[in-house]
């Protein structure tokens, strides 16, 4: 009796010992104070219970190992009446191990279990899902089923969540008839999940009628519709169900205003998103980074970078993540020397600042810089991908520099990037606009296969037109109609060939074929059909083609007057030009060249002087060309005092063309001062072909 009463003394001082450390939260102590596993002193479920909520939240693996072990060997062998509780611990046990990152534990212990209930099934299906290991949760709901283990709604949750992440509709929608047989649709955290398994398989309308089944949905519900429009790329619908979230009094989670705001950005909608940024403040959301970041972004992207960089700069921790965003921001809107200063500010860089540098500066046509800011990324990280090669090849591409075209080409084949089909098409681009054209022959027909598409042949169709091979380009559109359907930018180098070579027939064959498909004559396809009609001599279909129908594109005007102008129809070219000012159309530096040689040709020379001083005073700069057309509309007209003083107010010495012409006009209509001073400046420039100033007779 008193060796008993010795026995229950010692067990109740170590339960209390236990308890303290347990309460204490010293889990390793605790499991100290333990009596042995062979020791007849019995330990009550609700310790180990504790102790097992206690390693799991310590993310002890070793502990949860002892607790185990220490429950499955010790002599606590209860009768019938407490293998419930014996099951339950063990439930208890796997959940453990399985939190504390050990699925093959938690797996074996299941696997060992004398008796299972549906709470054991319930454990082992939601570690498994949690894991990452769906087909093994999978298999086990299968199994659990099979033997006929109903399942609970947790259970079917996690089954859901599996299918969800290994896309298996079928098994979703089987799950969902058993949900409605039990009536346990309205179950907001079935119904959630129902919501987003559907949503992941991008069957929207299913994923919504799951939602509206939902009798009251909860915040994570509506995050959970809200995130799944927005990947889906239904950005409108994203930002509707985030209104219908506020008017149903839901409070959203932080998580579903960045997705809101999102899908604002995504939608190009800035009305609607500051109507949410609105909200942010009120409702005092604007302290969360990833809420700052996403505000940012939205302006950012929306082209209101004036406020975003306003909030950037009141932001008071700026983050990686809010920190790429407003570069990124100021770099794709042209302002690369306030991205250069955020970048600079920033304590390191990842690849989409690194990205978002490279793009701004090609963007802003500043391509040394591009390939600096490349040079400087390889010194600092050995960490890029296809996005910045491609980025590199386009500064390539731009500077025409065949030989950095060539290294990253070589670079992106051994580093494996090569798989990726706009990288291929970058690198085709760069060959065709180089005019490596053999080496893009090569790369098309026997290393691009099955990427090859519409933007690949139309590189290639454009290279040939680049670089006077009307032939091949022509040829490339008969070959490429196999494979792809032309579209209009195809026609149009196409056409461009079809002028460079004079091939009417042809050109008037493309443009039947877009007529009789159906293709929409954008303003390109215009302005390319007038040029060729032009070239050809066809002024009158050229005309029909641009009087088809109103246009603002600057590039279609030039078109139609170049084409007047060399087709001895510039009085209707000048009136062109007229009509471009009284439509407000503002003319370019080529506007005022074509209208140069309309005036040539027509012999309007105080009208091409007036046009000359009139582009001088809209800031364009005269090019070589302008200066030319000058030289030959006083020349050719006999004006040969303006002619001289044109020259003398010129700001460079004129070449020596320039300068064979002064001297023939000067012979032709008599200017023996001019005459003489353009003989010596031809003299100076090629000694071995002499010429001498004389007037021709009348």
């Amino acid at each position: 009796m008193a060796a008993a009463a010795a026995t229950t003394s010692s067990s109740a001082a170590i339960v209390s010992a236990v308890s303290a450390h347990i309460t204490a939260g010293r889990l390793f102590a605790a499991l100290d104070t333990l009596t042995p596993a062979w020791s007849s002193s019995p330990i009550p479920s609700s310790l180990y219970a504790s102790l097992l909520h206690l390693a799991t939240s310590h993310r002890s693996l070793s502990a949860a190992r002892r607790i185990a072990a220490h429950f499955a060997a010790s002599s606590y062998s209860p009768s019938t009446s407490r293998s419930s509780v014996r099951t339950f611990l063990l439930n208890r046990a796997i959940e453990s191990l399985a939190a504390c990152g050990s699925l093959a534990d938690a797996r074996e212990l299941f696997d060992l279990m004398p008796r299972r209930d549906g709470g054991s099934w319930n454990a082992i299906i939601y570690a498994s899902s949690r894991a990452g290991n769906p087909t093994e949760a999978l298999s086990l709901f299968v199994d659990m089923y099979s033997i006929g283990v109903r399942p609970n709604d947790v259970t079917m949750a996690s089954v859901l969540s599996c299918c969800a992440e290994c896309i298996n509709l079928c098994g979703a929608q089987q799950l969902h008839g058993h949900i409605s047989k039990r009536d346990f649709q309205s179950n907001v955290i079935l119904g959630t999940a129902l919501v987003d398994v559907y949503g992941k398989c991008l069957l929207l309308p299913q994923a919504r009628r799951a939602f509206d089944g939902i009798s009251e949905p909860n915040a994570i519900s509506w995050n959970v519709i809200i995130r799944r429009y927005l990947l889906a790329g239904m950005g409108d619908m994203a930002v509707d169900m985030f209104f219908r979230m506020v008017w149903a009094g839901v409070r959203p989670l932080v998580y579903t205003v960045s997705h809101a705001i999102s899908a604002c950005r995504d939608n190009n909608a800035l009305k609607e998103g500051r109507c949410i940024h609105t909200f942010v403040l009120r409702h005092g959301y604007e302290h969360h980074v990833h809420v700052q970041s996403a505000v940012v972004d939205l302006y950012a992207k929306c082209g209101a970078i004036d406020a975003a960089q306003r909030l950037f700069n009141l932001a008071p921790v700026k983050d990686m993540v809010i920190s790429t965003s407003i570069l990124s921001g100021l770099a794709s809107c042209g302002r690369i020397d306030d991205a250069k200063r955020v970048f600079e500010g920033m304590e390191e860089h990842n690849l989409v600042s690194w990205n978002a540098m490279l793009t701004g500066c090609i963007r802003s046509m500043d391509l040394t810089g591009a390939l600096h800011f490349f040079q400087q990324m390889r010194k600092e990280t050995k960490e890029l991908d296809a996005v910045t090669l491609g980025s590199v090849l386009n500064a390539c591409t731009g500077m025409l520099d065949i030989g950095k075209g060539e290294e990253v080409h070589a670079f992106a084949f051994k580093s494996g990037f090569f798989s990726y089909p706009f990288l291929k098409n970058a690198l085709l681009r760069m060959y065709c606009k180089c005019g490596c054209l053999r080496s893009a022959e090569r790369l098309l027909v026997f290393e691009m296969g099955s990427d090859r598409d519409i933007y690949s042949w139309n590189s290639l169709i454009s290279g040939y037109e680049r670089h006077s091979m009307s032939e091949a380009a022509l040829y490339a559109l008969s070959e490429m109609q196999s494979e792809v359907t032309p579209n209009q930018s195809t026609f149009s180098s196409a056409l461009a060939a079809c002028a460079n070579i004079f091939l009417l027939k042809h050109g008037m064959q493309i443009h039947a074929y877009v007529i009789r498909n159906g293709y929409e004559v954008d303003d390109i396809l215009r302005s390319a059909l007038v040029d060729m009609y032009c070239k050809c001599r066809l002024l009158d279909c050229a005309i029909r083609v641009f009087e088809a129908g109103p246009s603002r594109d600057v590039i279609l005007w030039n078109s139609m007057i170049f084409g007047c102008a060399h087709s001895g129809k510039g009085e209707y070219g000048i009136e062109l030009f007229d009509e471009m000012q009284k439509q407000g159309i503002k003319a370019d530096s080529a506007t005022f060249l074509g209208a140069l040689v309309s005036c040539i040709s027509e012999g309007h020379v105080g009208l091409g002087r007036n046009y000359f001083t009139w582009m001088i005073d809209e800031s364009i700069i005269p090019r070589m060309e302008h200066y030319e057309c000058m030289i030959e509309l006083f020349g050719k007209h006999g004006y040969m005092a303006e002619l001289e003083e044109f020259v003398d107010h010129m700001p460079f010495e004129p070449t020596a063309a320039m300068w064979l012409r002064i001297f023939d006009c000067c012979r032709e209509y008599g200017n023996r001062k001019l005459g003489e001073r353009a003989a010596k400046c031809i003299n100076d420039s090629n000694p071995l072909t002499h010429v001498r100033y004389e007037a021709t007779p009348d």
